[in-house]
């Protein structure tokens, strides 16, 4: 067994970024960012005599649990790396899923024509890419996209080269739109 390593994303997150990034899937100002909008959520407010775990820990825990796929996204395995139980894995991960997905509009901007966003990420996008994706903003290059588990209809169809369920899609989106998913800070 292994001893819970929870503790360590404090150290992590300013000594060490990338194996925070590691570990949650995102760089730490962007996680703290996240922390100050979901804080506040009713959700977090326990009305019992067993408290809730801090919101930051809850945090970790779904972006650990969301951001991995195969045999570390298992709740017995996040329980281990965050030394709590799977119900506290399962528990957190549904309360910071709800506050999500209720601030929708807080995490995702698509941004209009007459602001700067757009020219900013065609820049960018052309910059990163080749010119011809200049005008595309919402893009996937055809990586695998890993699905939960397998689907019950034709499941075997999605199983890849990589022992995974997976979508494979190329898409390319024409509207000239800016998205910052899950980064209410600016980042572009």
């Amino acid at each position: 067994m292994h001893a819970p390593q929870l503790h360590l994303l404090e150290y992590f997150a300013d000594d060490c970024p990338h194996l925070f990034q590691k570990k949650v899937c995102i760089d730490p100002q962007i996680f703290d960012c996240i922390l100050d909008e979901i804080s506040d959520h009713p959700i977090f407010q326990s009305k019992s005599n067993n408290p809730q775990l801090p919101v930051a820990i809850q945090l970790a825990i779904f972006l650990n649990h969301a951001g991995h796929y195969g045999n570390a996204c298992s709740p017995e395995d996040v329980c281990q790396w965050a030394g709590v139980s799977i119900g506290s894995v399962i528990n957190c991960t549904n309360h910071v899923m709800i506050v999500i997905l209720s601030q929708h509009n807080t995490f995702v901007d698509l941004s209009g024509e007459d602001s700067e966003d757009p020219e900013r990420s065609h820049q960018r996008v052309e910059s990163q890419s080749c010119n011809a994706w200049q005008n595309g903003i919402f893009v996937v290059d055809g990586s695998a996209i890993n699905l939960f588990a397998k689907l019950s209809v034709y499941g075997e169809t999605f199983y890849d080269r990589k022992s995974r369920y997976s979508l494979n899609c190329q898409v390319y989106n024409r509207y000239h739109f800016a998205c910052k998913l899950l980064m209410p800070c600016s980042w572009l």
